[in-house]
């Protein structure tokens, strides 16, 4: 008998890299729709520019590398699609391409790559954007009105007061807000998507959610402790940040304990930058914060190799 030895993997599947981003656009499809079909044709456009934009710097870094073409992966089409979503629609064209370019070259194709990237490349340049030119990332557009900006349910709770709008048009989508956070039922139906295609777990963003709820029932700001919470898990990126950044595989925790420890420290940090923070939306830097502590969840809640004791010991 010959036996050959070889290096891992010793099993393969039909599992790839492009199907799970495809996958992701594909569950991101219903609030994407929703965006265009109430803030207009401008929030496809900067879908597009943003897009266009990461797509353009990873095929060119590869090009000028003289490195193999990671185009066809498809993960900088969800990184462009996510930071999309995450942004207003009269957001300037050139903020958009600046911040897809950030996102691509300096968060992910310099840190070695896909998978290799410490934080969420959508989120941190949501953030830089936010550095260099916040003016552009809070005028949110009126529902069906070109040109006139208005305020989001999440401006509302800072005062802190109830939103005007239902909790049916909240979930619904006929509020303003970015172009992918409106609809909390197009986002749950991405999410139910994505995990009957076993592509995320719920337990990150079930943890995430389940401790804003907790924290704003407990710690309400209104004589309607149960329609704050309610409000609180449907404004602003709270659905978004649950189900499409939080779960990213290369920023989030590969064992079981450590993704619901994250999820409840993004889900609690979320809270506080609300409450206590400069800008009303508190998402965006709780995720940020727990992706920089996630190879202390991963190397703390790890499961004890067979034959080792505990601490370290062998058997």
């Amino acid at each position: 008998m010959k036996l050959t030895v070889a290096s891992s993997p010793h099993i393969r599947g039909d599992f790839r890299t492009s199907r799970l981003m495809l996958d992701v656009v594909i569950a991101l499809l219903p609030a994407l729709v929703v965006g265009v079909w109430a803030l207009g044709l401008r929030a496809l456009a900067v879908v597009g520019v943003c897009m266009i934009c990461a797509v353009a710097t990873e095929y060119l870094y590869c090009l000028l590398t003289r490195r193999r073409n990671t185009v066809i992966d498809c993960s900088c089409l969800v990184t462009g699609l996510l930071l999309a979503m995450t942004l207003p629609s009269t957001v300037p064209y050139w903020l958009a391409g600046v911040g897809s370019v950030f996102a691509i070259l300096a968060v992910k194709l310099l840190c070695g790559g896909l998978g290799q990237n410490v934080f969420n490349p959508a989120l941190l340049a949501r953030a830089f954007m936010m550095l260099i030119y916040p003016v552009g990332m809070v005028r949110y557009a009126a529902l069906g009105v070109d040109g006139v900006t208005a305020a989001t349910p999440l401006h509302h709770m800072v005062m802190p007061a109830l939103p005007e709008e239902s909790l049916l048009d909240m979930f619904m989508g006929n509020c303003p807000g970015s172009i992918g956070e409106l609809s909390a039922l197009a986002l749950l139906l991405g999410g139910f998507y994505l995990v009957v295609r076993k592509v995320i777990s719920p337990r990150i963003p079930l943890a995430y959610l389940g401790a804003v709820a907790v924290l704003t029932l407990i710690f309400h700001k209104t004589d309607a402790p149960v329609q704050w919470m309610l409000y609180s898990l449907l404004s602003g990126g709270v659905m978004l940040g649950a189900i499409f950044m939080a779960t990213d595989y290369a920023t989030s925790p590969a064992t079981a304990w450590g993704q619901i420890l994250y999820g409840l420290g993004c889900g609690g940090l979320t809270v506080l930058f609300r409450y206590y923070g400069l800008f009303p939306e508190g998402v965006t830097y709780a995720i940020l914060l727990m992706n920089a502590l996630v190879w202390i969840l991963d190397r703390y809640t790890a499961p004890r190799r067979f034959g080792v004791k505990k601490g370290g010991a062998k058997a």
